[in-house]
């Protein structure tokens, strides 16, 4: 984290079609606006879906490591300058939650958890390196279903029981102990103490984040619906970007960074 007495701005941002492209995965357009906040001492917290194996690499390349990140949608946080984390109790607790099921409820669902890794690989489409990063959870388990629906709101509700929350993605069904991005971002937001707190992000596991943020930023994906109308979005506290991934990204923040800046040079002439 910085040592800096004031944070201006800190930058709360999703990474698959929002900071990366949806799909070549590069962040380089977006390289102009990082560059900049990191010449002002603002920072960017990466808020993910992703694991901490799969952050690290990536928080390194973009220079993000004096700034935690939130992972596995908000179960955890990434530590700066924290290549890993320990064995987590959440994963083996949400494991043995699973175990417990009846045969009936559980062998519908098969997680992560439950695949080798060459078979997760050829689930998700990844390489087995990545695949194998995907597969290091710590705080969350996504899986697939293949019951009916009957039987997955009798799965969600056996969970739910045990305190366990079931979160439907655009793919995979993710268990986890409730926790959102919105959470952790509270929890970053209370600890550095920023001026201003922008999010960005695409999807509807954005969404918390976005709304909780003094400035939200929805960055469109040509390859999914548009999110709704968000809470805030008429009064201006949320905006859309114009262009997708991380050319939007750029474009978007390098906006508040100016809007930014002329507030603290109207401030100091006021």
């Amino acid at each position: 984290m910085t040592d800096a007495p004031h944070l201006p701005i800190l930058i709360f941002s999703d990474l698959d079609g929002t900071l990366l492209d949806h799909h070549s995965y590069d962040w380089g357009p977006a390289r102009p606006a990082l560059d900049r906040l990191r010449r002002m001492g603002d920072g960017v917290v990466l808020a993910t879906s992703k694991t901490a194996a799969e952050v690290v690499n990536l928080r390194r390349d973009m220079g993000l490591t004096d700034w935690p990140a939130i992972v596995e949608n908000g179960a955890g946080t990434l530590p700066a300058h924290v290549d890993h984390l320990p064995e987590a109790p959440d994963y083996a607790a949400l494991r043995a939650a699973l175990d417990a099921l009846p045969d009936g409820l559980r062998t519908p669902f098969t997680g992560f958890g439950d695949m080798d890794i060459p078979a997760l690989a050829r689930t998700t489409g990844l390489p087995l390196v990545a695949a194998a990063d995907a597969r290091a959870r710590g705080f969350s388990e996504p899986g697939l279903w293949t019951g009916d629906h009957a039987t997955r709101n009798a799965f969600v509700a056996a969970l739910a029981e045990m305190g366990i929350h079931a979160r439907m993605g655009g793919r995979f069904l993710t268990l986890s102990f409730g926790r959102t991005k919105a959470d952790a971002m509270a929890e970053v937001t209370r600890a550095l103490a920023p001026g201003v707190t922008v999010a960005l992000g695409d999807a509807p596991n954005d969404v918390e984040m976005l709304e909780a943020a003094d400035i939200g930023i929805v960055i469109p994906n040509p390859d999914a619906a548009p999110l709704p109308p968000l809470k805030g979005e008429k009064s201006g506290k949320i905006r859309r970007a114009t262009a997708p991934g991380p050319v939007g990204w750029n474009l978007s923040v390098s906006q508040v960074i100016d809007e930014v800046e002329k507030s603290q040079k109207g401030a100091a002439h006021g």
